[in-house]
């Protein structure tokens, strides 16, 4: 079911603009126009093409949930298996270092981030990304240390097999899956962030962003005193939902396929 919901919204973001063909800027109609044949889901308060802007913010949120996402994986991955294979001292100062980002308020600081480096889809992911990588780095970090005590990597450091070898041969297939639905939860964190940040007047300006369209709608004086606001705030709204609780489902059902005691758990009730 995941697969499914994340899959249309994809195809909402690819193929979207053939429904909605209008740039999601541009003053293409008559202000608070209700939905229509021309403008599937009206306009907002300056005539701009809601169905189009809701594209758009589709596209913000899969950019930024690749991005971000991926960038969290990537750092995660590569600091917690230098830290579990190499041990000791790097072990000990990634940690330390581990434990200084985890200390730090991590949303004021992407507001800050936002606020200073420039609202652009880039620097947002890239934010997300160096703040929200510790948690990846202890979880591989203990499957690396865990697969280093095993027989048959032992008996492969033992015959002589080198490092990347054995890396590459018995730990990255273990750690990989681990990796993926690391990916899949840190890309639904960053969407519900970007989605705040925009929110928060913080996003990209220059594209319309689910979050920023719930903004627009909540600063227009009395949008909650017409029927603006039911194909204007909800749409957005209902929209980061559906992603979230996709993502969400695809999560699950890899953590199930990872660890099928898990599955076995939650069909028989016990959770």
């Amino acid at each position: 079911m995941g697969v499914a919901v994340v899959g249309t919204v994809v195809a909402v973001a690819v193929f979207g603009g053939w429904a909605a063909p209008y740039r999601p800027t541009e003053l293409i109609g008559q202000p608070l126009q209700s939905p229509s044949g021309t403008h599937v889901l009206g306009t907002n308060g300056v005539g701009q093409d809601l169905a189009s802007q809701l594209v758009s913010g589709a596209r913000v949120s899969l950019t930024v949930a690749a991005l971000a996402g991926g960038g969290t994986v990537i750092i995660g991955a590569l600091v917690g298996m230098l830290a579990g294979w190499l041990g000791g001292f790097v072990d000990a100062a990634a940690m330390r270092v581990v434990d200084f980002v985890l200390a730090i308020p991590r949303l004021p600081l992407l507001i800050v981030l936002g606020a200073y480096a420039g609202p652009s889809i880039g620097v947002i992911s890239a934010a997300i990304a160096l703040t929200f990588w510790p948690s990846s780095a202890r979880v591989v970090r203990s499957q690396v240390l865990s697969l280093r005590r095993r027989s048959h990597v032992k008996a492969a450091m033992g015959f002589g097999a080198e490092t990347a070898y054995v890396l590459r041969r018995h730990l990255l297939p273990e750690v990989g899956l681990i990796l993926v639905a690391g990916l899949v939860s840190s890309a639904g964190r960053a969407v519900m962030l970007e989605a705040g940040l925009a929110f928060l007047g913080l996003g990209d300006p220059s594209r319309a962003s689910w979050g920023q369209i719930m903004r627009d709608s909540l600063e227009f004086s009395g949008v909650f005193y017409t029927t603006a606001w039911v194909w204007w705030l909800i749409p957005p709204l209902a929209a980061i939902t559906v992603l979230l609780l996709g993502i969400t489902f695809l999560g699950v059902g890899l953590e199930q396929r990872i660890n099928p005691r898990l599955g076995r758990h939650i069909v028989g009730g016990k959770s």
